[in-house]
């Protein structure tokens, strides 16, 4: 099996794994909880317009939401640290410096729960990083195992 293959494999079961998570906890809680769903569901219609296309322009969508799974995970690991500070300083309000960093980092919400996403991001790019499909160079004799 070809790494290009099982980078697109480990992708998937992850979208997989963290979509299937996000919607057991309840993740839904207005727009910024919700958003990491969206983006998985986006994630897996760019993947099935790449499985039964394979044109460049679905490899550049995944590109795209690769990036915006990248940014979702960044800005989920903010919101994270955030809402951790917030209710350590509400909790007690002489929290401050290192004590409240350290509070926050171990507070309720799992500040690097949204890392995943940055993870799977870098996986979707990695598959698409000098994808033959991208090279301009439209071989007849290539196979679909080839250009996975």
């Amino acid at each position: 099996m070809a790494l290009r293959t099982v980078l697109l494999v480990i992708l998937l079961v992850g979208l997989i794994g963290t979509e299937a998570e996000l919607l057991l906890l309840g993740h839904t809680d207005g727009a910024w909880q919700v958003s990491p769903i969206a983006l998985i569901a986006v994630s897996f219609a760019v993947l099935a317009w790449y499985g039964l296309a394979r044109k460049p322009a679905s490899l550049h969508a995944l590109r795209g939401v690769m990036a915006l799974l990248l940014v979702g995970g960044i800005i989920g690991l903010w919101l994270h640290f955030a809402s951790n500070v917030e209710w350590a300083r509400e909790s007690n309000p002489s929290l401050g410096g290192f004590a409240l960093y350290r509070a926050a980092l171990s507070g309720a919400m799992p500040v690097l729960a949204p890392g995943v996403m940055i993870q799977l991001s870098l996986l979707g790019l990695a598959y698409t990083y000098r994808h033959p499909t991208l090279s301009g160079s439209s071989h007849q004799s290539s196979t679909p195992t080839e250009i996975l």
